[in-house]
């Protein structure tokens, strides 16, 4: 019962991890970023809009943005410039923390507008409608081929996390290999210098006569 609570508690965890849509507020002259944690070989898709001030009119061009989207070690996955909305769909060759970037060019007077960002990775980043129109499955192929993804994206999760478990016992069996040789050499220290101060001692009693 536990185990399948914890398994429920994964499942739950993970889906909500891997889908993030949010809006904000971004300035002309200004630069906002949003990061998000992938999984090497995770399928990731981001749809960027900026939301009409005054609908039933064209937006302004002080409303366009500058959109890039970075890996974990800073290769350009995505870049556009002066657009209103746009997407980008990737695999992630690495594992790590990427990056997309909106940028607002200057303009005067400054202008405060709206901008709506949906990043999905994983499970998440599936159309499932357009899996069942396209593959004309039935419903029930389609639950388990959604449960069979999701299974697959847990197991891939709990390996990365036992890989980073391993890593962290390997740091930890560094540090205390290392505090074991700092505190000997500290003790080891601490006794010679106290062996030389009583030889010193001994000494200077000695040429004094007084032992």
């Amino acid at each position: 019962m536990v185990k399948l609570l914890l398994l429920l508690g994964l499942v739950v965890g993970f889906l909500s991890y891997t889908s993030e849509s949010l809006r904000f507020e971004l300035q002309s002259g200004n630069t906002k970023c949003v990061a998000e944690e992938i999984n090497s070989n995770s399928l990731t898709v981001g749809k960027y809009s900026v939301v009409n001030p005054n609908e039933g009119y064209p937006i302004p061009d002080s409303h366009k943005l500058t959109v890039r989207v970075t890996s974990t070690y800073g290769n350009t996955l995505h870049s556009a410039d002066n657009q209103v909305s746009g997407q980008f769909s990737f695999v992630a060759a690495e594992a790590g923390s990427y990056m997309a970037c909106f940028f607002a060019p200057d303009h005067k007077p400054q202008t405060t507008f709206v901008v709506d960002f949906d990043w999905r990775t994983g499970v998440a980043a599936k159309d499932w409608s357009n899996v069942a129109k396209k593959s004309n499955v039935e419903l029930m192929e389609l639950e388990i081929t959604k449960m069979f993804d999701t299974v697959k994206f847990i197991e891939e999760e709990m390996f990365n996390l036992r890989v980073k478990e391993e890593e962290m016992q390997e740091l930890n069996k560094s540090t205390s290999s290392k505090m074991f040789l700092f505190t000997f050499l500290s003790i080891l220290i601490c006794l010679s210098v106290a062996g030389i101060q009583v030889w010193h001692l001994k000494t200077f009693f000695e040429k004094k006569k007084l032992i």
